[in-house]
């Protein structure tokens, strides 16, 4: 399988004497949809700013595709597009410009430009927009514009720099559905995101960061194995006063108020089982819903591991 990144011993010293990446190493396979996860500070805009060759390293190696990024900067720039946080495009520009603007630096031919411009802008439910002025936009609208200017050259390899931050729930959950059509087509994706349950919905591999070092790199089904408890809030069809008594089950749990109770089991306890030990006890049921995400509760847990304290994103 062809490696899209590799890096290897990565280093970033700024001037100020800050070492924001301690010697981090990575891969990731071509195809892959990864995440890269890690609280304010970590090091995850930095790792993309080398890669994207916008900050230069202090020490190490970086290729995409094979290619150095040190001595083959346009080679890299032609598979790479990145959608950063913060929206940098000029506001005042029409929004087909500013992708029309973006395929001009990668010297595409106007006909060619046009047609991928509006294939993006369709895709993205902007094409209905694209006379307008950027800043008339509202924040989703200008999220999905960078995702269709980073995307107009059809690089190989995709960064997301927390591209779903500030957008509603409808919206965001178009976006994966778009990212999952653009991955499942052969595009690579690496994303960073503070939202924990899109990173369990999306990818397929994980690596944390925190504080320039890689503290966990593994397979998104390896690590949400090693989840051994799970917490749901259980609403009640008709109140209670009291729980019953669960006997000799592994069950930890305790009344919310009369209609809901909130229940941890063992992550190996399947959903039919877990209706099942209602259903013995007379338990009836309206709604059940996990109490907090898994990949957030690994995520803290590896942290804590990491530091040996408390952690706060």
């Amino acid at each position: 399988m062809t490696t899209a990144i590799a890096i290897s011993d990565l280093t970033k010293i700024y001037a100020n004497g800050f070492e924001a990446l301690k010697g981090i190493s990575l891969q990731v396979q071509q195809g892959d949809f990864f995440a890269l996860l890690g609280p304010n500070g970590a090091g995850k805009s930095t790792t993309i700013g080398v890669l994207s060759t916008l900050v230069r390293k202090t020490g190490g190696t970086v290729e995409i595709f094979g290619k150095n990024v040190d001595s083959h900067v346009y080679e890299t720039k032609l598979d790479l597009g990145v959608v950063p946080q913060e929206v940098n495009f000029s506001q005042f520009e029409r929004v087909k410009d500013i992708v029309m603007t973006q395929a001009g630096y990668y010297g595409m031919p106007r006909k060619l430009a046009a047609e991928r411009c509006e294939k993006y802008l369709r895709k993205l439910d902007l094409w209905d927009k694209r006379n307008d002025r950027s800043r008339t936009l509202s924040g989703g609208m200008k999220r999905r514009l960078m995702i269709a200017r980073a995307l107009v050259h059809e690089p190989k390899l995709l960064i997301l720099d927390e591209p779903t931050a500030g957008v509603d729930i409808e919206l965001r959950r178009s976006m994966w559905e778009f990212l999952t059509e653009l991955n499942e087509s052969g595009t690579t994706i690496i994303l960073t995101t503070h939202y924990l349950e899109e990173a369990e919905q999306l990818c397929r591999n994980i690596a944390i960061i925190d504080k320039g070092r890689i503290v966990e790199n593994t397979s998104m089904r390896a690590l949400l194995a090693a989840l051994d408890k799970q917490t749901y809030i259980v609403d009640l069809a008709k109140p209670v006063e009291t729980l019953p008594d669960w006997g000799d089950v592994p069950v930890t749990a305790s009344l919310l108020d009369s209609h809901s109770f909130e229940i941890t089991v063992a992550a190996s306890l399947t959903m039919s089982g877990l209706f099942k030990l209602f259903l013995e006890r007379g338990i009836e049921v309206s709604a059940l819903r996990s109490k907090s995400n898994r990949l957030e509760q690994l995520f803290l847990g590896r942290l804590t591991d990491a530091r040996g304290d408390a952690v706060n994103v």
